[in-house]
């Protein structure tokens, strides 16, 4: 490798992929590690919000990634107890402040996939997968990463670490940084079906669907093979057992309670796992950063929590590439901090918290004036649009920029 200064970014996810692109764009020399053998292809997160597509744009990737998507103009929220449609909200509506008025739906792992190629072509780049950190110190001028793989055990040093790599984040734990936050009690039960809800009930391809009883939510993917599947995502109550809650007829009842068909439907895919609302107490310690779910996770309701992590990705990097002399640069490098864990305390995690109230809401007077707020917003041009910023993260960005 060259003279460049050297970031090593640990976990080869979305947002470690576009963290590394970016840095390298910006004239960094970048080791990308993974400990899995091969990208992660599970279904997680599907919506890219106009933020977020700004910033993809800015990479120079956003054709390829909207064509192996779906764009979502619409986002709707029903009411399940009656079956209708409550309230539309049109991505049009910001046609004056972005150049994407619009969400993407694209899986997670395509993404990668877009990125790794063009990190594997350039000068620089070091991409290994079946490779572990099991080791890290940091001195005043380098991080020193001990890493192990297939040939054995390896030491590498860098000017900065990015610790991407996940929930679990291994970075997180060595620097001994708190998850503050709680566990929900309920997990999250997904469902993946070939049948084609828009076609039925004329939902939009991000639905939110209330219900005392059992809330959902309802979106379209496009696949690998862009044919086009439904997720279903369902709420599942403690006493239940994670093998009644895979179960094929509990999955069938519950997509019956959305929609009844005579014919079952033909599930693809089914998954469950916990949910989390948590953000680390801080997202630097000296050379190394957190971004990503290391940093902060979140129910998904709303799909910010991908996005805000590709915009830690972004905001790292131009930071990174602020920096001159490490020393004289404390006050610049904790702008990170304040900028993007104070965000995430404000915006995402607030957010996706009062999403799920707003579903799961049991009181019939508190229910029925969420409702009609939801309904009043999208007839208000003023808060329709107003509705759209934040739930998009427009407005988060935007703010961020004020945060010194």
């Amino acid at each position: 490798m060259s003279k460049r200064k050297k970031i090593i970014v640990v976990g080869a996810g979305p947002v470690g992929a576009v963290a590394a692109l970016a840095c390298v764009q910006r004239g960094f020399a970048v080791t990308l590690i993974d400990a899995a053998a091969e990208v992660d292809t599970s279904p997680r997160a599907a919506t890219t919000h106009p933020s977020t597509l700004e910033m993809i744009a800015s990479l120079g990737i956003i054709d390829e990634f909207i064509k192996v998507g779906l764009v979502a103009r619409y986002f709707d929220f029903w009411d399940q107890t009656q079956r209708e449609l409550v309230a539309r909200f049109d991505h049009n509506t910001l046609r004056d402040d972005t150049d994407f008025p619009f969400v993407v739906q694209t899986e997670q792992h395509k993404l990668v996939n877009i990125v790794l190629p063009i990190l594997r072509g350039c000068p620089d780049v070091d991409v290994r997968f079946s490779t572990a950190l099991t080791g890290m110190e940091q001195s005043a001028d380098s991080v020193r990463a001990t890493l192990q793989t297939a040939e054995g055990r390896e030491v590498i040093t860098a000017d900065y670490m990015i610790g991407a790599d996940g929930g679990r984040s291994t970075v997180r734990k060595m620097l001994e940084i708190e998850f503050e936050g709680y566990t929900w009690p309920e997990r999250f039960l997904v469902l993946t079906t070939s049948f084609d809800f828009a076609a039925a009930i004329g939902c939009s391809y991000r639905s939110y669907i209330s219900d005392p009883d059992q809330w959902g939510n309802l979106f379209k993917i496009a696949g690998d093979d862009q044919r086009g599947r439904w997720r279903a995502v369902f709420p599942v109550h403690a006493d239940l057992s994670d093998e009644s809650a895979l179960a094929e007829d509990e999955a069938q009842t519950r997509l019956n309670r959305l929609l009844p068909r005579e014919e079952p439907y033909t599930l693809l895919h089914r998954n469950l796992y916990r949910v989390h609302q948590r953000v680390a107490a801080s997202f630097r310690k000296h050379r190394v950063f957190l971004a990503g779910d290391s940093g902060h996770v979140n129910n998904p309701i709303g799909g910010l929590g991908l996005n805000c992590g590709i915009h830690d990705a972004l905001e790292l990097a131009d930071t990174l590439s602020e920096v001159g002399d490490f020393a004289t640069s404390a006050t610049l490098l904790d702008r990170y901090e304040r900028r993007r864990r104070t965000l995430n305390i404000e915006f995402v995690q607030q957010q996706t918290v009062a999403n799920k109230k707003r579903l799961e809401e049991k009181d019939p007077v508190a229910r029925t004036q969420n409702l009609r707020e939801l309904a009043q917003s999208a007839a208000d041009p003023v808060r329709h649009r107003a509705f759209l910023m934040r739930s998009s993260l427009l407005q988060s960005v935007r703010s961020s920029k004020d945060i010194a």
